[in-house]
């Protein structure tokens, strides 16, 4: 690992100070100039045929927006398997700037476009910069990992995901405000998007030596049966395939807005294309926000909670932009288009605008934290060709979104009309996705509830491996203490509980999902017993993190009880490091013994608790003896009271 590198891993910090290394700095401007060039094409050209489509032969404005979109994405799906195995097997640092030679070349062919106002040429240069795209995504996101440690990958995300829609948002405004000045701007759109190429070359040649993950890879270069392969790989890692669908699904859902934008200013709003450049700024700036915000609301660890949140945020603004839509103001008032000024004069408007930007910062939430997942849990061997399988996914999904779009307008329903049934319909994709992977919902709720009742700080968070088992023990001080631990930590958990608890209806249920393993006491259950200890070792030996709370109850009156033998048991039978930790701020609360029954008296403590999760360093197996452990717990916990 570089330098720079080592000192992220100590934590040094916050993510914008990436932007000062060159592990990452280069890297990062080099994907907004293309991200930027990409939308001074795209908009200009899609602004073109919807306001000025007597420039172009046998063009129709009102599907056109739809079908440039389509051509765009067309390349995912056919090259995005061949993609993603060149990016494993070849230094991603070389691809960049290849690639970025070849945009050079295919912006030249969509300047002769522009010259020539040759519709099929520029049909043409959308198809090339699709495949421009479908060449970078792969190395994109395997790059990330390869320079970045794994609790900057959420910051690190979400920077390029800010970046990306901060460059669409000036690639917008460049490309819509040269297109509405109509044909006399054509060669001035081909000059700046020569230009910007020219400028993404050569910041990439400080893009940084990124070895190969797998140089020895024989590439298949049937695109079919490697599409299918890279599926397949995968479908190894149920989460990681979720996480895939998942944000195939928001490219469904931002695809239906963006590309839609200019038939929504047009026929709902009545207005010109300067509100449609204003309409796409308040989408960027909403995913910027959203994206930049992961990492203070995910603590700079991997929180798939925030999707859940993100879902929720989606569907609520998505419907109600359909109802800001039909009121306060929001149609057309005569043949004349709105400008921005009299649009933004309107206080209905107000509320559309503020919809998308809430819609699109949702939409961070969502996505950040899938990106970061599917970076965190998949084989750096096939990581390239796992985010080749997303693009796959993301390209079917963009594809169905324009033809269901096509379908519902063409079928005499309006753009707002539209917004509504994808609204709902995220809904029920939403409740499906987490009915299949319940861990999404319950990170979400662990993570409500640690932000609405209290205040966390973890100290000592990279003293737990990145992989690997390893047995976590802590002081019990409260019913609350498993979510606490479970939504401060950046790995999934297997807790050890009480039987008798965990069969409580309805929430053995969550028990279940989570994978938490009964336990009872021999005199109980002996049988159990021993199928408890079985279970804790199978976990520990497929890697998993495992917790129990050694003193085997809730503490009655706040201090660290004795612990017991069932600790040496665990690690006699699989050695494995033992993590101490201490919980402070728990005691006195709602959830714990103090002054008589737990959850008797809700108000005794108030909300937003300062809470500590205190983690010490490793001990051996050997070392770990229940004695040893309960003493380096007290001097976690520190000095009463707790």
């Amino acid at each position: 690992m570089s330098e720079a590198s080592q000192r992220g891993a100590r934590g040094e910090g916050h993510q914008s100070r990436l932007l000062k290394e060159r592990r990452f700095a280069p890297f990062f401007w080099t994907q907004f100039l293309g991200a930027m060039n990409d939308n001074v094409f795209k908009i200009a050209f899609t602004s073109l045929v919807t306001y000025h489509a007597s420039l172009f032969q046998d063009v129709d404005g009102k599907t056109a927006a739809f079908l440039i979109s389509a051509i765009f994405i067309a390349p995912f799906l056919l090259f995005s398997a061949t993609s993603g195995q060149i990016a494993d097997k070849w230094d991603k640092a070389r691809l960049i700037r290849f690639v970025k030679t070849l945009e050079i070349a295919i912006m030249a062919v969509g300047a002769a476009g522009f010259l020539w106002t040759s519709a099929p040429l520029l049909y043409a240069c959308t198809f090339l910069m699709g495949l421009h795209s479908t060449l970078f995504g792969p190395v994109k996101y395997a790059y990330l990992p390869q320079h970045l440690a794994n609790h900057e990958l959420v910051g690190g995300n979400g920077l390029v995901e800010m970046g990306t829609f901060v460059a669409i948002l000036i690639g917008t405004i460049i490309g819509g405000e040269m297109a509405g000045a109509g044909g006399g701007s054509l060669p001035w759109i081909g000059g700046v998007c020569v230009g910007l190429a020219l400028l993404g070359r050569l910041v990439s040649t400080w893009v940084p030596q990124t070895p190969a993950a797998q140089p020895d890879l024989r590439i298949n270069w049937n695109p079919f049966t490697e599409t299918w392969r890279n599926l397949r790989i995968a479908r190894t890692d149920r989460a990681v395939f979720q996480s895939l669908l998942g944000i195939s699904w928001l490219w469904f859902l931002g695809a239906t807005f963006l590309a839609s934008f200019f038939n929504f200013a047009h026929d709902v709003l009545g207005a010109g294309p300067g509100v449609v450049t204003l309409l796409l700024a308040m989408f960027s700036l909403g995913i910027g926000a959203g994206s930049l915000l992961c990492e203070r609301l995910s603590g700079g660890k991997v929180e798939i909670g925030l999707v859940p949140f993100g879902s929720i945020g989606m569907t609520v603004f998505a419907v109600d932009l359909y109802f800001a839509s039909r009121g306060g103001g929001a149609g057309a008032t005569g043949a004349a288009l709105q400008t921005v000024g009299h649009f933004v004069a309107q206080p209905g408007h107000w509320r559309i605008l503020a919809d998308l930007f809430l819609l699109a910062m949702f939409g961070g939430f969502y996505s950040v934290p899938l990106y970061a997942l599917i970076q965190s849990r998949s084989a750096p061997s096939h990581r390239a060709r796992i985010i080749a399988a997303n693009n796959i996914l993301n390209a079917l999904f963009m594809v169905v979104s324009a033809l269901m779009a096509m379908a519902i307008t063409s079928a005499g329903f309006s753009i707002d009309q539209l917004y509504l049934f994808t609204g709902i319909l995220n809904a029920l994709v939403a409740i499906y996705l987490y009915t299949l992977l319940p861990e999404f919902l319950i990170r979400f709720v662990m993570w409500l509830l640690l932000h609405t009742l209290y205040r966390i700080d973890v100290k000592g968070a990279d003293q737990i491996p990145d992989d690997g088992p390893c047995l976590l023990v802590c002081n019990h001080v409260s019913f609350a203490d498993a979510v606490v631990i479970g939504a401060s930590i950046r790995r999934p958990i297997r807790f050890v509980m009480d039987h008798r608890i965990f069969r409580i209806p309805v929430l053995s249920w969550f028990f279940r999902a989570v994978g938490a393993i009964p336990i009872a006491p021999a005199h109980e259950d002996a049988a159990g017993l021993d199928g408890a200890y079985k279970r804790i070792a199978e976990a520990l030996d497929a890697g998993e993190v495992v917790c129990i709370f050694p003193e085997g109850k809730l503490t009655a009156s706040g201090e660290v009880q004795v612990f017991r033998q069932g600790v040496r048991r665990i690690v006699e039978r699989t050695p494995v490091p033992v993590v101490p930790m201490a919980l402070r701020g728990l005691w006195g609360s709602f959830f714990s013994r103090h002054g008589g029954a737990a959850m008797t008296r809700p108000f005794k403590r108030g909300i937003l608790n300062r809470l500590e999760l205190v983690i010490g360093e490793p001990v051996a197996p050997a070392q770990a003896t229940p004695e040893a452990l309960r003493e380096k717990v007290l001097k976690l916990r520190g000095p009463w009271p707790v």
